[in-house]
Protein backbone atom coordinates (compact mmCIF):
# COMPACT_ATOMS: atom_id res chain seq x y z
CA UNK A 1 0.00 0.00 0.00
CA UNK A 2 1.27 3.45 -0.85
CA UNK A 3 -0.06 6.77 0.40
CA UNK A 4 0.66 10.02 -1.40
CA UNK A 5 -0.24 13.60 -0.68
CA UNK A 6 -1.39 14.74 -4.12
CA UNK A 7 -0.48 18.41 -3.69
CA UNK A 8 -3.16 19.22 -1.13
CA UNK A 9 -2.70 21.41 1.93
CA UNK A 10 -0.31 20.26 4.62
CA UNK A 11 -1.96 17.65 6.81
CA UNK A 12 -4.52 16.73 4.13
CA UNK A 13 -5.54 13.08 3.83
CA UNK A 14 -3.28 10.90 1.73
CA UNK A 15 -4.50 9.11 -1.40
CA UNK A 16 -4.20 5.36 -0.95
CA UNK A 17 -3.08 3.08 -3.80
CA UNK A 18 -3.73 -0.66 -3.64
CA UNK A 19 -2.51 -3.19 -6.22
CA UNK A 20 -5.22 -5.80 -6.79
CA UNK A 21 -4.43 -8.35 -9.51
CA UNK A 22 -7.30 -10.22 -11.12
CA UNK A 23 -8.31 -13.33 -9.17
CA UNK A 24 -9.47 -15.16 -12.31
CA UNK A 25 -9.01 -14.63 -16.03
CA UNK A 26 -11.41 -16.55 -18.28
CA UNK A 27 -9.96 -17.21 -21.76
CA UNK A 28 -12.36 -18.23 -24.53
CA UNK A 29 -9.85 -19.10 -27.27
CA UNK A 30 -6.10 -19.62 -27.71
CA UNK A 31 -4.46 -19.50 -31.14
CA UNK A 32 -0.89 -20.60 -31.75
CA UNK A 33 0.38 -18.98 -34.95
CA UNK A 34 3.56 -18.89 -36.98
CA UNK A 35 5.51 -15.64 -36.65
CA UNK A 36 4.47 -14.64 -40.19
CA UNK A 37 0.79 -15.28 -39.42
CA UNK A 38 0.92 -13.31 -36.17
CA UNK A 39 2.57 -10.34 -37.89
CA UNK A 40 0.09 -10.52 -40.78
CA UNK A 41 -2.89 -10.65 -38.40
CA UNK A 42 -1.67 -7.74 -36.31
CA UNK A 43 -0.86 -5.67 -39.40
CA UNK A 44 -4.30 -6.28 -40.89
CA UNK A 45 -5.91 -5.13 -37.63
CA UNK A 46 -3.75 -2.01 -37.68
CA UNK A 47 -2.40 -2.90 -34.25
CA UNK A 48 1.17 -1.77 -34.36
CA UNK A 49 2.52 -3.64 -31.34
CA UNK A 50 2.56 -7.09 -29.85
CA UNK A 51 3.83 -8.02 -26.41
CA UNK A 52 6.79 -10.27 -25.59
CA UNK A 53 7.25 -12.20 -22.36
CA UNK A 54 9.24 -15.33 -21.49
CA UNK A 55 9.70 -16.61 -25.03
CA UNK A 56 6.46 -15.67 -26.78
CA UNK A 57 5.00 -12.81 -28.76
CA UNK A 58 1.30 -12.34 -28.06
CA UNK A 59 -1.77 -10.17 -28.21
CA UNK A 60 -4.82 -10.37 -25.97
CA UNK A 61 -8.25 -9.50 -27.34
CA UNK A 62 -10.87 -8.44 -24.81
CA UNK A 63 -14.52 -9.41 -24.82
CA UNK A 64 -16.81 -6.51 -25.77
CA UNK A 65 -17.46 -4.41 -22.71
CA UNK A 66 -20.77 -4.39 -20.90
CA UNK A 67 -22.09 -3.25 -17.53
CA UNK A 68 -22.13 -6.85 -16.33
CA UNK A 69 -18.50 -7.43 -17.34
CA UNK A 70 -17.50 -4.18 -15.65
CA UNK A 71 -19.03 -5.44 -12.40
CA UNK A 72 -17.13 -8.73 -12.74
CA UNK A 73 -13.87 -6.86 -13.36
CA UNK A 74 -14.38 -4.85 -10.21
CA UNK A 75 -14.91 -8.16 -8.40
CA UNK A 76 -11.57 -9.47 -9.77
CA UNK A 77 -12.66 -11.48 -12.83
CA UNK A 78 -11.61 -10.73 -16.40
CA UNK A 79 -12.96 -12.23 -19.61
CA UNK A 80 -10.69 -12.52 -22.64
CA UNK A 81 -12.04 -13.40 -26.07
CA UNK A 82 -8.75 -14.64 -27.53
CA UNK A 83 -5.03 -14.86 -26.95
CA UNK A 84 -2.92 -15.21 -30.11
CA UNK A 85 0.75 -16.06 -29.84
CA UNK A 86 3.88 -17.19 -31.62
CA UNK A 87 7.00 -18.61 -30.03
CA UNK A 88 9.88 -16.14 -30.18
CA UNK A 89 12.82 -16.94 -27.91
CA UNK A 90 14.45 -13.52 -27.59
CA UNK A 91 13.04 -10.04 -27.10
CA UNK A 92 13.60 -7.65 -30.01
CA UNK A 93 12.15 -4.15 -30.48
CA UNK A 94 10.52 -5.14 -33.80
CA UNK A 95 9.75 -8.33 -35.70
CA UNK A 96 9.62 -8.68 -39.47
CA UNK A 97 7.78 -11.26 -41.55
CA UNK A 98 9.13 -13.05 -44.59
CA UNK A 99 7.12 -10.56 -46.69
CA UNK A 100 8.79 -7.59 -44.95
CA UNK A 101 5.84 -6.55 -42.78
CA UNK A 102 7.24 -5.17 -39.55
CA UNK A 103 5.55 -4.52 -36.21
CA UNK A 104 6.75 -3.19 -32.88
CA UNK A 105 7.25 -5.34 -29.80
CA UNK A 106 6.67 -4.24 -26.21
CA UNK A 107 8.67 -6.05 -23.52
CA UNK A 108 6.00 -7.11 -21.01
CA UNK A 109 8.28 -9.32 -18.92
CA UNK A 110 7.98 -6.87 -16.03
CA UNK A 111 4.28 -7.69 -15.64
CA UNK A 112 3.46 -10.36 -13.10
CA UNK A 113 0.09 -10.86 -14.78
CA UNK A 114 1.67 -11.52 -18.18
CA UNK A 115 4.36 -13.79 -16.69
CA UNK A 116 1.59 -15.84 -15.05
CA UNK A 117 -0.39 -15.91 -18.31
CA UNK A 118 2.62 -17.14 -20.30
CA UNK A 119 3.37 -19.86 -17.72
CA UNK A 120 -0.27 -20.98 -17.99
CA UNK A 121 -0.17 -20.86 -21.83
CA UNK A 122 2.88 -23.13 -21.89
CA UNK A 123 0.78 -25.81 -20.14
CA UNK A 124 -2.12 -25.63 -22.62
CA UNK A 125 -2.61 -28.02 -25.58
CA UNK A 126 -2.25 -25.09 -28.01
CA UNK A 127 1.38 -24.70 -26.91
CA UNK A 128 2.21 -27.91 -28.77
Amino acid sequence: MLGLNMGGPAGAALTEFVHEPYRTVHVRDIMALSLDDLISMMSSLELVNVYWCDGILFAVFAVSESDELAKKEIAGEMYVDRIVFAKHAEFTRTVKSSTNLEIGVVNASGSGTYRSMVAWLKKQPAWG
